[in-house]
């Protein structure tokens, strides 16, 4: 089963017992291997419909499905776009909240956590727990170190591990953090926090909370069933080949589609460099050092092992 199938063949209805996730990938945005919408979204659902069997999990690509019905059989959606302003999901939020009142999941990934305080802020707060508030959360790129995980099923089969992306934190959360697990936290370094004031870098209140921990992932169980996840990374395309990194999003998935997370996670197997230079929006540019990541990819591999 192709995880990059077309929109007509995704939008027939899933057969059998099979949850079906919807993982809908924005538009062509950053540049070579960078918020690599599509790419990212086709690595998840293949590694998905290769390993659990009660998943069938379709790609719609460039931005919200132009037939909105392939959503209305789906147990769960998977955001990953740009966000902001020009957030796909932003015309279509009461559609969205029709499919949330059913219990359908929702994982917003990278700056698909990214919405209008005064647009979707309400919403997104409902539906996940937590999103990307300009003037309060920001976006720096820096390495987290992961040395502990709540007891959860997303965490499951996940050791202690480090890996530099543009982890956004400070995320505006619910009340007393109401119904939302913290998934990953990890203390940013102060230069994080020492940047000029703007609506992503920097603001007094990120300023103050230097040496505390931030949280970069997290889930929400609604009260109506539904559930919904959070995750600031994924701006690095080759991220997606560090197996702790894959693992918690694929688990994430699962279980915002009421499924069963493993007791040893979700298995996939390590990207190779062919599958994750596959459907990428835009060529290398000739500044692409190909030897360094193949270097961080080795390293991976030394230090957390591969699958």
């Amino acid at each position: 089963m192709s995880p990059t199938r077309s929109l007509a063949a995704a939008d027939e209805p899933a057969r059998g017992a099979k949850k079906k996730i919807v993982f809908i990938a924005g538009k062509a945005s950053h540049g070579y291997f960078s918020h690599s919408h599509y790419a990212g979204c086709a690595l998840l659902a293949k590694a998905l419909n290769e390993n659990v069997p009660g998943v069938e999990a379709v790609v719609v690509r460039n931005g919200w499905p132009q037939n909105p019905a392939v959503l209305d059989d789906a147990a769960a959606i998977v955001l990953f776009s740009d966000g902001g302003g020009g957030n796909p999901i932003l015309p279509h939020l009461e559609h969205v909240q029709r499919l949330m009142d059913r219990g359908v999941g929702l994982a917003l990934l990278h700056y698909a956590v990214e919405v209008p305080k005064e647009k979707a802020g309400k919403q997104f707060l409902d539906w996940t727990g937590g999103y990307f508030e300009t003037f309060w959360s920001v976006n720096p790129t820096w390495t987290a170190r992961f040395d502990s995980f709540p007891d959860h099923p997303i965490t499951r089969g996940v050791k202690p591990f480090a890996i530099l992306d543009e982890w956004y934190y400070h995320m505006r959360f619910r009340e007393n953090m109401e119904g939302v697990t913290p998934i990953l936290s990890a203390v940013p370094p102060d230069s994080t926090r020492e940047r000029p004031d703007g609506p992503h870098s920097n603001n007094p209140t990120v300023r103050s909370r230097k040496g505390m921990a931030e949280h970069l992932a997290w889930a929400r169980q609604r009260p109506d069933g539904g559930r919904g996840f959070g995750f600031t990374g994924g701006h690095f395309h080759y991220n997606w080949a560090h197996d702790g990194f894959r693992t918690i999003v694929l688990n994430a998935i699962v279980w915002v589609a009421g499924l069963e997370v493993p007791p040893g996670g979700v298995p996939s197997k390590t990207p190779t460099w062919a599958e994750l230079e596959a459907n990428q929006d835009f060529p290398p540019p000739d500044r692409f050092d190909r030897k360094h990541v193949e270097n961080l990819l080795d390293q991976w591999k030394r230090e957390y092992g591969s699958r």
